[in-house]
C-alpha cells in the first residue's frame, strides 16, 4: 500500500513537471514569435522599402520624399506619419555622416560646394521630419533649432527600442493613394506606439486640422524619454549618437576645423554642465562681455560728439543706436546658434531674450526711421508750401510712426511665444488704461486736430489771443508753440487755445490802408479840391490798390486842422509787402500836398493878452495881479492854425 502511494506521488509530480515544461516552452515560443514580429527602426525602414519594390508609384513617392526639399511628409494616418519620419531620418543620417567624414578627411579649411549642398539637403530633411510634430506650443523664434533637437532625440529613442510591424499600425503606407471615406472613418483619433507613451494624434483644429502628428504631450516628453534610454545600447545600427554629437560640437551639423583646437586642449573644456560643454559656456560669456563692452564704448563716444545743428542730421543720428543694437543682436545670435551651438533650454532662453531685444529695438528703429522720412519730406523743395503744413505733417507722422511701432512690437511678441490674442487683449486693456490716465493728453490731441480741421491757425501764422500775440512755430500733439514779438517762446495747451478768441492776422487777403491827414486852415477850397483829386488819381493808378473801395473825402474841421479821410484796400496778404506799398503811398501824398501849395497842420494855440487900466483905483472891483480879465476890445482867445 505504501509502495503504491509512493508510485502515485512520483507519477503526479512527473505529470506536473511535464505540464509546466510544456507551458514554459509555449510561452518561450510565443515570446520568441513576438520578438520576431517586432522590428528595429532600421529594419522597419528596410521593410517599408521592400514593400514598395513591387509598386513603382509608391517607390517614386518615397524617393521624392527624401530628394525633393519641398515635398511634405505624409501625415494622413498614424502609419504614414511614422513611416515618413523614419524614412526621412534614415536618409538624413546617412547624408550627414557622409558629409562630416568627407569634410574631416579632406585638407580644406572650408567645405566644398558639393558638401555645402549636401548639408543644406540634410538641414531641409531634418526640418521636414519636424513637420510630423505638433510644434504649435514652441515659440516661433526658437522653433527651428528646438525642433531639430527634438527630431534627433526621437530618432535616438527609436534606435534603442523595438517598433511594431507596419501592418499593425493604423492607416495606409506613406505615399499611398488617398484614403476612402470608409477607410478614413476607421482611423483612430490617436495611436500610441506599443510599450511607450509616444502618441500620434489627429489634429482637431488649426491650419493642420485632420493631420496625424506627434502630439504636444509627446513632444514635451521626448527629452525625458531620451535621458532614460540614452545609456542603453543601440539596437537599430552601430552608429554613434548623433544628438550628442550635435549638441556638444560647434558649427551647424558639422563641426568646423577649429574645433580640433578644443579637442587638443585641456580635457576639462569638454566637461558638461547644464547640457552644455564648458567651452560653450566660456564662449557664451566671452560673447556677452565683448558685446556689452562695445555698446558701452559706443555710448561714451557718442556722448562726446558734437550735436548737429541741422534737425535732419540730428534725427539721422538717432537711428544709429537702434540699428547698431539690431546688428549686434543678430551677430550674437549667429555666433550662439551657428558657431558655439548652444542647445536645449539655454538656447530657448537666449533666443527668446535676443528676439525680444531685436523686436523691441526694431519698433524703436521704425519710429525713428519714419521721423527721418518726415524730415526729408518737409525739406523737399518740390513740395508747395501752400499745400504742405509741416506741423500737420509732423503730427501725422508721429501718430503713424507710433502705430507702426506698436504693430512691429506686437508681431515680435508673437514670435517669442506670446499669443496674438493675448497681445491684442493686452493692447486693448492697456489702451483703455492709457485713455483714462491720459485724458488731458487726448483732449489736447483732439484739440490739435480741430486746429487743423478748422484751419484756425497754421505754422507761420501771426495771430493774437487775449493779450498775447506771436507767430506759430509748431502745432504738436499736446501743445502749440508761439514765438512772441519779443522772441520769447510761449507754449499753450491745444485744449486751452481752441477755447480762446483768436485773431489771425495772417489769414486776411487784403490790408486796410486808412489814414486821416490834417491840412492847415489857411488852405483855400480850390487847393483842397486839387489835393483830393490828386490823391484819388494816385490810388486809382497804383497797381496794388484795389478798385473798390477807394475813398478820399473831407470829413471834419478839427481843432487845429482840416481833416481828409483816405480809405483803400491793398491787395496783399504779406505784411511786408503791405508796409512797402503803404510807404510809397504816404510819400506820394506828402508830395501832392506840398506841390499844391499847402502843408500839414500841427496842433498850435494863440494867446491874446490885454493891458489893464490901473489909473483909477476901485477897491471893490480890484483884480488880483495874476488874474485874467476879459475886455470888450480884446478878442476871445482861440486857436490859430
Amino acid at each position: 500500500m505504501l509502495t503504491f502511494s509512493k508510485s502515485a506521488g512520483y507519477f503526479a509530480a512527473r505529470v506536473v513537471f511535464v505540464i509546466m515544461l510544456t507551458a514554459i516552452l509555449q510561452l518561450h515560443s510565443a515570446f520568441a514569435q513576438e520578438l520576431d514580429e517586432e522590428k528595429t527602426s532600421s529594419e522597419l525602414v528596410q521593410e517599408i522599402f521592400q514593400d514598395a519594390q513591387g509598386n513603382a508609384g509608391l517607390k517614386a513617392r518615397y524617393e521624392r520624399l527624401v530628394t525633393n526639399p519641398i515635398s511634405p511628409p505624409d501625415t494622413r494616418s498614424p502609419r504614414a506619419t511614422l513611416e515618413s519620419f523614419l524614412v526621412i531620418m534614415q536618409t538624413a543620417s546617412e547624408l550627414w555622416l557622409e558629409v562630416r567624414d568627407s569634410y574631416f578627411d579632406g585638407d580644406t579649411f572650408f567645405m566644398t560646394r558639393a558638401q555645402r549642398d549636401q548639408l543644406v539637403l540634410v538641414q531641409s530633411l531634418l526640418e521636414k521630419a519636424a513637420r510630423t510634430f505638433d510644434l504649435s506650443a514652441i515659440p516661433a523664434a526658437s522653433r527651428q533649432r528646438a525642433s531639430i533637437e527634438t527630431v534627433l532625440q526621437l530618432q535616438e529613442v527609436f534606435d534603442r527600442i523595438y517598433l511594431p510591424p507596419v501592418d499593425e499600425i493604423p492607416g495606409l503606407a506613406a505615399g499611398a493613394f488617398v484614403l476612402s471615406d470608409s477607410e478614413e472613418g476607421t482611423l483612430p483619433a490617436k495611436w500610441i506606439i506599443p510599450g511607450t507613451s509616444l502618441t500620434i494624434a489627429r489634429q482637431k483644429e488649426g491650419p493642420r486640422e485632420g493631420e496625424y502628428l506627434f502630439a504636444q504631450g509627446t513632444i514635451n516628453q521626448i527629452a525625458d524619454d531620451y535621458e532614460e534610454v540614452k545609456a542603453l545600447p543601440m539596437i537599430a545600427d552601430s552608429g554613434e549618437d548623433l544628438y550628442q554629437y550635435y549638441i556638444y560640437t560647434p558649427g551647424n551639423l558639422v563641426a568646423p576645423h577649429w574645433y580640433e583646437f578644443i579637442l587638443e586642449g585641456p580635457y576639462w573644456l569638454r566637461y558638461q554642465f547644464g547640457n552644455q560643454a564648458y567651452w560653450q559656456w566660456l564662449g557664451l560669456g566671452l560673447i556677452v562681455v565683448i558685446s556689452m563692452a562695445g555698446l558701452i564704448s559706443y555710448s561714451r563716444w557718442n556722448a562726446r560728439r558734437a550735436v548737429p545743428l541741422d534737425p535732419a542730421r540730428r534725427q539721422t543720428r538717432r537711428i544709429v543706436a537702434p540699428l547698431l543694437i539690431i546688428v549686434m543682436a543678430n551677430i550674437i545670435r549667429f555666433l550662439i546658434e551657428e558657431q558655439i551651438n548652444i542647445t536645449g533650454d539655454l538656447l530657448q532662453i537666449t533666443t527668446a531674450a535676443l528676439s525680444a531685444v531685436i523686436w523691441t529695438v526694431s519698433a524703436w528703429f521704425t519710429y525713428q526711421l519714419l521721423q527721418i522720412l518726415y524730415m526729408w519730406t518737409i525739406r523737399n523743395p518740390a513740395l508747395s508750401n501752400a499745400t504742405l503744413d509741416a506741423s500737420l505733417l509732423r503730427t501725422g507722422f508721429q501718430v503713424m510712426s507710433f502705430i507702426v511701432a506698436i504693430v512691429v512690437l506686437g508681431y515680435g511678441a508673437t514670435q517669442i511665444g506670446i499669443p496674438i490674442y493675448g497681445v491684442v487683449a493686452g493692447l486693448g486693456v492697456g489702451g483703455l488704461a492709457i485713455a483714462l490716465a491720459a485724458q488731458p493728453t487726448l483732449e489736447n490731441f483732439i484739440s490739435g486736430v480741430l486746429l487743423y480741421a478748422d484751419r484756425i491757425v497754421r505754422v507761420g501764422d501771426f495771430f493774437q489771443f487775449d493779450d498775447t500775440a506771436g507767430t506759430v512755430e509748431e502745432i504738436g500733439i499736446r501743445s502749440t508753440r508761439i514765438r512772441a514779438l519779443d522772441r520769447t517762446l510761449i507754449i499753450v495747451a491745444n485744449a486751452d487755445l481752441v477755447k480762446r478768441k483768436i485773431t489771425n492776422y495772417s489769414r486776411r487777403d487784403v490790408f486796410l490802408f486808412r489814414h486821416k491827414i490834417g491840412l492847415r486852415y489857411q488852405t483855400d477850397a480850390d487847393t483842397l479840391n486839387r489835393v483830393m483829386e490828386d490823391m484819388r488819381a494816385l490810388l486809382s493808378s497804383h497797381d496794388s490798390v484795389l478798385e473798390a473801395p477807394q475813398r478820399v473825402r473831407l470829413v471834419e474841421y478839427g481843432e487845429s486842422a482840416v481833416l481828409i479821410d483816405i480809405y483803400a484796400n491793398i491787395s496783399s496778404s504779406d505784411i511786408n509787402v503791405f508796409l512797402e506799398v503803404q510807404e510809397e503811398l504816404l510819400l506820394a501824398i506828402r508830395d501832392i500836398v506840398e506841390r499844391n501849395g499847402s502843408s500839414f497842420a500841427y496842433p498850435s494855440s494863440t494867446l491874446y493878452l490885454a493891458r489893464d487900466n490901473y489909473g483909477e483905483h476901485k477897491p471893490d472891483t480890484a483884480v488880483l495881479p495874476n488874474e485874467k480879465q476879459d475886455t470888450k476890445d480884446a478878442p476871445p482867445a482861440g486857436n490859430e492854425s
